[in-house]
């Protein structure tokens, strides 16, 4: 029997599958490629949206990028990518008003080998879900957020996990609670705890 080697599904708290992918920088006018490894000792996001000239993405990446600053601020490289070709990005960029000054760079994953194996392949129109991938600086996946075509994501809420998983990499006893924000209370999880998590976080 024949040996085959399987491509590697995207797990939480595991290995970012790799990838090496075109891009199209609309803040240079020009494109390149990328690769996993060129990520390495940062924190990214793959921001994965439907398609180019659809209605909901171009809101939502607007949404990212008027956050630009912030995600600088915790240096986090953000890539926006789709199933589409750069050329079609960059048409994109030129004629879409909401795509004005759009600072990330776009990649193309136009043979969906990549979004397959993110598992975020509709296989009926060959385009994929919204789905925002956290990659910490080892190259590992720390969170994964997959939404239906008409729902929109929240930079704001992005930004606050991003902000709990540093936290927590910074802190490895500690724990984020339900809607912590940077400077709110942490949990420190141990046996003593379980049943009286009340007391722990009103002491």
């Amino acid at each position: 029997m024949e040996n085959y080697e399987f491509p590697t599904i995207v797990k939480i708290d595991n290995d970012a599958p790799s990838f090496d992918l075109p891009f199209y920088n609309p803040k240079t006018d020009e494109d390149g490629k990328i690769s996993l490894s060129e990520l390495k000792w940062k924190w990214a996001v793959l921001f994965y949206y439907p398609a180019d000239f659809t209605f909901v993405c171009p809101t939502e990446l607007k949404d990212i990028a008027e956050q630009e600053s912030k995600f600088k601020e915790l240096g986090v490289e953000i890539l926006a990518i789709s199933t589409d070709t750069i050329f079609s990005h960059r048409a994109w960029v030129k004629h879409e008003k909401l795509m004005n000054w759009f600072p990330y760079k776009m990649l193309a994953d136009h043979s969906t080998e990549v979004a397959d194996i993110y598992n975020i392949l509709d296989e009926e129109t060959w385009i994929a879900w919204r789905g925002t991938f956290v990659i910490d600086p080892d190259g590992v996946i720390r969170s994964i957020e997959v939404t239906s075509w008409p729902l929109w994501r929240n930079s704001d809420e992005l930004i606050r996990k991003i902000e709990a998983l540093q936290f927590m990499r910074a802190n490895p006893s500690q724990a984020c609670p339900a809607k912590w924000v940077v400077w709110s209370k942490t949990l420190t999880p141990n046996i003593k705890m379980a049943g009286e998590v009340y007391e722990a976080l009103n002491s």
